[in-house]
Parts: C-alpha cells; structure tokens; sequence
C-alpha cells in the first residue's frame, strides 16, 4: 500500500505501535510548529525546507531516521538504540524515550537547516 498521509500510515499500524506513532508526531509537531507533515519512502516524515525526521512502525520496533551526524553528546545517549547505520530502534515492548525522540528531531532539523 503506498500511504499519502500520517493518518493513512496510522491507520494500518498495529495496536501496539499505534499510540508511540501518534506520541512521536505530537512531540515533533511540539517542538517544531513549522515542520510540515509529510510521507516520504512510504513513512510519516516531517519535512522544513528538507526532509528532516523519518519514523515508522515495524514488526517489533519503531524505527527512526536519518541518524543524528552533529551532536555527539546526543550520539553518546543514543547508542543502546542506533543500529549498525546510525539509525533508532525502539523496541514495541520498552517504555518509548519520548524526550530523547523530541531531542533527535531538534538535532535533526538544526543539521538539515
């Protein structure tokens, strides 16, 4: 299925992953007002003059991307999740780092200015 909006993507996710989707979208549009809803490789992103922050449901995970390149303070807090390219995984079945996640995609959004 090739998906033309958040809610379109919400809408097939699982149970389980529904609410962290929906947490990670309120959080982003929180802190970035003038970030603008997107999809992009056929999952929500969020886009400023660029794409910027990427997330999506997965079996077992809720992915995020692109992975941060600048802060690496930030780096050093992400490790347990980035994976072997950089890239966040939170596990369905762990309590959901909101705060950390808010903190990617201000990170994320200063590196794509």
């Amino acid at each position: 299925m090739v998906f033309k909006s958040h809610e379109e993507y919400f809408a097939s996710a699982s149970l389980e992953a529904l609410p962290l989707l929906q947490a990670i979208q309120a959080k982003v549009e929180a802190l970035l007002p003038n970030a603008i809803r997107c999809i992009s490789y056929n999952i929500p992103a969020f886009e400023h003059n660029r794409f910027f922050f990427y997330f999506g449901s997965f079996k077992k995970h809720i992915g995020v991307y692109p992975p941060v390149t600048q802060d690496r303070l930030l780096i050093q807090e992400l490790a347990s999740y980035r994976g072997a390219k950089g890239n966040l995984s939170f596990l369905l079945k762990a309590p959901l780092p909101i705060e950390l996640i808010g903190r990617v995609a201000l990170a994320l959004s200063r590196e794509y200015e």
